[in-house]
């Protein structure tokens, strides 16, 4: 058999899910032709790790680089991947469109949105008729909320094909982002219609289906992702959140583990493990979890006030007390927030309980400032007022009973010193 013999025959064995037979086949297909872009293609959607990268034999070629590049993509290794791009770049190949779209989903994938954002507009002044990867382009928007952007990139892509399952997904996010969600789900259906296996557009219509609160659809979607790509780690993740929903903790935990295998140091999966382990009254495991997201890089600054609140619900008071200021120093530029003010809340009754008035003052006044605290905020003002007037009370209180003792002392002392005046004079007379 000749390469492209040999690669339908390893087509065939993937679809019938004989993984270590087609990939096999697939490399005998590419040391024939390594220039065979598909059958690269189709190799890298078998590997499932690092390991079995490594045990492949692959042909001594400079496509090899772009394969292990686009594998380390597909595993969520973007470092390793950004860096062999880069490399290509550098070598020659900096005008390639296909290497710019691939470096803009690495950023897109390290949560770098705004340097994807910027090589995606580069992208389309270089080539505007290019429609490859424009549904991540539409995602970076749409988590942006540029509505005029997204707007302008539907109409473009419409006028350059209407009939492209890109097209379809970028307009199908255009109204999602709008809140025309049963308009997004019947363009993401379409774009299914021409493609059954466009992993993007089962994910995003799973995510319209939990936005019209249609839990099942939902699921449906989520598991038909799962079935085209099971390293798809958003369709893991929705499924959580989903059943999350749906209060059934021990689902949540089993998907949230399998979304945090794939993106492990996502710092969004190991909070959603962490709640889930909380749900289910793991505390040690949610602690590790928590301590785990922050300590590689808290995305959305909410793991230290997760635990913070474990702590403070299991009647650790003074190590929630340590967190909340912990969390407050390093959110301080994010504004007024009800995280903020919850914080606050607590440290003024913390420091209340603890009648360290001064502390507690501080934190009580800084309440006042969020409308969900305000109120407790006054009222523990007031009392705080009356601790410290029923302190001065009693101080003077005591400073007046040591002013009477010392004048009863005083007093006795002096009644002694009259009454011995008032003895009576012995008449000693000198005999000589």
């Amino acid at each position: 058999m000749d390469a492209w013999l040999l690669w339908l025959y390893g087509v065939v064995l993937k679809r019938l899910d004989l993984t270590r037979q087609a990939a096999d086949v697939l490399c005998l297909s590419l040391h024939e032709q390594p220039m065979h872009w598909g059958a690269w293609l189709e190799l890298a959607a078998l590997i499932t790790d690092r390991e079995m990268l490594s045990t492949l034999k692959l042909p001594d070629h400079w496509m090899r680089k772009m394969f292990y590049a686009h594998t380390y993509l597909e595993l969520q290794l973007n470092e390793e991947a950004l860096e062999i791009y880069s490399s290509l770049q550098e070598a020659g190949l900096h005008h390639s469109t296909y290497i710019m779209a691939q470096v803009a989903i690495t950023h897109h994938n390290q949560r770098d949105v705004d340097q994807a954002v910027t090589i995606f507009k580069e992208l389309e002044s270089i080539d505007p008729f290019r429609l490859d990867n424009l549904d991540t382009y539409s995602n970076l928007l749409y988590v942006k909320e540029m509505r005029v952007e997204l707007s302008h990139l539907a109409h473009r892509v419409v006028q350059v094909d209407k009939y492209r399952m890109e097209t379809c997904c970028v307009v199908g996010n255009y109204y999602s982002l709008r809140s025309q969600h049963e308009k997004a789900v019947q363009y993401f259906q379409r774009a299914l219609r021409l493609n059954p296996h466009y992993l993007a557009a089962w994910t995003l219509m799973g995510h319209e289906y939990m936005e019209m609160k249609n839990s099942n659809a939902a699921i449906q979607c989520y598991r038909q992702a799962i079935e085209v790509n099971r390293r798809d780690y958003r369709a893991w993740y929705g499924l959580g959140q989903t059943y999350e929903i749906l209060k059934l903790p021990a689902y949540c935990l089993h998907y949230f583990k399998q979304a945090q295998k794939l993106r492990p140091n996502d710092s969004r999966m190991l909070v959603a493990l962490g709640e889930s382990y909380e749900r289910l009254e793991k505390w040690d495991e949610a602690k590790k979890c928590f301590r785990k997201a922050h300590s590689v890089g808290d995305i959305e600054g909410i793991a230290l006030l997760r635990l913070a609140k474990l702590y403070s619900r299991l009647g650790e008071g003074e190590r929630a007390s340590v967190l909340y200021e912990r969390y407050l120093q390093e959110t301080e530029d994010a504004g007024l927030s009800e995280d903020r003010g919850q914080a606050y809340q607590f440290l003024a009754n913390h420091f209340l309980q603890k009648n360290i008035l001064d502390l507690a003052y501080c934190y009580a006044q800084k309440c006042t400032l969020f409308m969900e605290t305000r109120e407790s905020g006054k009222t523990m003002l007031r009392e705080i007022a009356n601790r410290r007037q029923h302190t001065e009370q009693n101080t003077q209180d005591d400073c007046g009973s040591i002013l009477v003792s010392r004048v009863r002392s005083r007093v006795t002392l002096g009644n002694e010193r009259s009454s011995s005046s008032r003895l009576p004079s012995l008449n000693l007379t000198y005999t000589p």
